[in-house]
């Protein structure tokens, strides 16, 4: 195999390094000159090569620095974003086996380390975990320029054990110069911070949100060597993030090292006109938005108990324009096609945002890649993520604020067809709903089009360009016309206004989107896995009873086209399979006896939860404590993986016994 010269130079340099750093050159030295006076008789003039190597062999030189030039080939196992640029990152499972990794020396990175936690409060009590005791853990996820990382869950503690280090590539994406290394002025102008999101999750599997942080690196810039220490305090979320939760040591470190650094002066004054400019620019657009308030409450004074949602509070309590949480989102090849899309944002989970004592709901709207790690959030965050996604596969969609039966607020997202079809998109369920409005001048005995959606008011609807408050007279969902053009019946914000504050590269929005991550879960193993853990407990539900249990595997596998069926009904909207599926059934089930199967579907993957609530379904009840003559049980577990590791988990029971009457 022939490497170009500017590898083949590159790798001898390597080399050269290793070398010097053994100092491989002066124990040759030391040998060659003892082999000398050991070996050379006086009537011999010369040692041949041949001799020379032996006697390096023979004291192990030449092993040990083979050993030291070891190449290591295994692929790190990373976080597999949708764009093709991979990141370098050190995470699970083989960072004990991995302690090297390439690197494009022409490329700039920033080494990040976080080498600890301290203050951690709320687990000043938590007893040191045993070997093999299964432990509440902490994991940091972080997000920087397209690139995603996540570090070993390490036990909840007082002082968390976070020993970690993150390669983070600093390069240009646009005016081409992509390709070139990033000096010191050029990453002085990149503006955006790394993301670091820390996760708990308890013996259960149970995601919680502990803090989510914006670190600005660029401090190191402006540090001798390029190399700086920072204590970063991390603030909780929601009600409490104006608590401290906690302290991480981080490392930052430039790689290759800086030719030339900046003053810490110029870095400084850098990030003061920065953060000058972006409260000018929230200023201006606040006091645009106070404006449009009261022109729409001009309009009709019962606007003001419409849900018009300007800004919206993200999980470290800072007021964003709602604009700011969506852009178009590209799934790469993990999602094909829209319906895809909806079905993964459906099958994660859904939870609200935590509020202490009473009072209603807490608004929380998280930041994308808060919600992607806790892999679960409130509706505002599922319809987000949808509308993102449908933009980014060319639909003109838009969320819609509004409210469903009994007047609870909620959020969902509605797409406009290019011949004005509006067709609702519920992203907690997956379902559609196409909208025809009811004409209100139309006579009370004609017949009105009967809705399927649980929708009641709708308040305004916006993404990541515009902004659009409802001022019909009705803001019922049922006769609403969704003419965004009209603006008689919805009234824009400017453009250009959302603009300033909303479109990419604003100092003012959120940093760009994180990209998504395929699932690192094996469908095959963790069906497996949920299988033979509901066969043990329903043998032991039944053994309780004082009765029996016989499994046939048969028709456990007779089962999986069902499933199958049900998760493809549930992504495309089309049913197929079924009378394969009832055919097969028929003929596994002898005359006189009878069948019964019961289907059901979880997000989770936790068996004995997922038992738990089988049985409060009567239906499921009675099969599984099914008594008569030849009874013969089956279950059957199918995991349907999508990105960021969300799954489908659909579970069927089932049992035939011969009818006696």
């Amino acid at each position: 195999m022939s490497l170009p010269p500017e590898k083949a130079s590159e790798l001898k340099q390597l080399i050269h390094q290793q070398l010097s750093k053994m100092d491989v050159h002066g124990r040759i030295r030391e040998i060659l000159a003892e082999t000398i006076r050991e070996e050379l008789a006086p009537d011999q003039q010369q040692l041949s090569t041949e001799d020379l190597i032996k006697a390096l062999r023979r004291r192990g030189i030449i092993d040990d620095v083979m050993k030291e030039l070891n190449f290591v080939t295994d692929s790190v196992d990373q976080e597999l974003p949708s764009s093709p640029k991979q990141p370098v990152c050190f995470t699970d499972r083989q960072s004990t086996l991995l302690k090297k990794t390439n690197i494009d020396p022409t490329r700039r990175y920033l080494y990040l380390q976080v080498l600890g936690g301290k203050a951690f409060l709320e687990h000043l009590q938590e007893p040191e975990p045993l070997p093999g005791q299964v432990c509440s853990t902490f994991t940091l996820c972080l997000h920087f320029r397209n690139q995603r990382f996540r570090s070993k869950p390490v036990p909840c503690a007082c002082e968390p054990d976070f020993h970690d280090g993150f390669l983070l590539e600093v390069h240009r994406e646009s005016l081409g110069d992509g390709t070139r290394m990033a000096d010191s002025t050029t990453m002085l102008s990149i503006s955006d911070p790394v993301h670091m999101v820390l996760i708990k999750t308890d013996i259960f599997g149970e995601t919680t949100l502990v803090a989510s942080y914006f670190l600005e690196w660029r401090s190191v810039l402006g540090s001798e060597n390029g190399v700086t220490s920072l204590t970063v305090e991390l603030m909780g979320v929601g009600t409490e993030s104006k608590v401290s939760v906690g302290i991480l040591n981080i490392k930052l470190e430039m790689y290759p090292p800086l030719n030339q650094t900046l003053s810490q002066e110029v870095v400084n004054t850098q990030l003061a006109l920065e953060r000058q400019k972006t409260a000018e620019k929230e200023r201006l657009f606040l006091v645009y938005a106070k404006q449009w308030w009261r022109e729409y409450l001009q309009i009709r004074p019962s606007h003001n108990s419409r849900l018009v949602k300007i800004f919206a509070q993200d999980e470290n309590g800072i007021n964003r324009p709602v604009c700011s949480y969506i852009k178009p989102l590209r799934a790469g090849r993990l999602l094909d096609t829209p319906r895809q899309a909806a079905r993964f944002v459906n099958v994660l989970g859904y939870e609200r945002a935590p509020v202490i004592g009473g009072g209603g709901k807490q608004e929380q709207w998280c930041t994308l890649l808060a919600f992607l790690c806790r892999n679960k959030g409130d509706c505002e965050d599922h319809a987000n993520l949808l509308c993102s996604l449908l933009l980014g596969y060319g639909l003109e969609a838009f969320v819609c604020v509004g409210t469903k039966a009994k007047g609870v607020p909620h959020a969902w997202v509605m797409t406009c067809g290019t011949d004005g079809t509006i067709t609702f998109w519920e992203s907690l369920t997956g379902h559609r709903y196409i909208h025809k409005p009811a004409n209100p001048d139309e006579s009370p005995v004609a017949e009105q089009p009967k809705p399927l959606y649980p929708y009641r008011t709708i308040g305004c609807v916006f993404n990541h360009q515009m902004f659009l408050g409802n001022c019909q007279p009705s803001d019922s969902v049922e006769i609403c016309v969704f003419d965004l053009n009209d603006e008689s019946k919805w009234k824009p914000m400017s453009e250009e206004a959302i603009r300033s504050v909303c479109a990419p590269g604003a100092t003012t929005s959120l940093p760009p989107f994180p990209p998504l991550c395929a699932s690192t879960i094996d469908a095959s193993v963790t069906s497996n896995e949920i299988e033979m853990q509901l066969r043990l407990l329903v043998s032991e539900h039944r053994k309780d009873l004082g009765l029996t249990t016989v499994w046939e595997d048969q028709l456990s596998y007779l089962l999986s086209p069902a499933l199958a069926s049900y998760e493809f009904e549930r992504t495309t909207s089309i049913s197929a399979g079924n009378e394969e599926f009832q055919d097969a059934i028929r003929r596994a089930v002898p005359d006189g006896h009878t069948f019964k199967g019961f289907p059901i579907h979880f997000v989770y993957r936790n068996a004995r939860r997922a038992f738990a609530t089988c049985l409060r379904s009567p239906f499921c009840e009675e099969i599984i404590c099914c008594r008569g003559d030849q009874v013969r049980l089956a279950v059957r577990v199918r995991v349907f993986t999508y990105p960021e590791s969300a799954c489908a988990v659909w579970i069927m029971f089932a049992c035939k016994y011969r009818s006696v009457l």
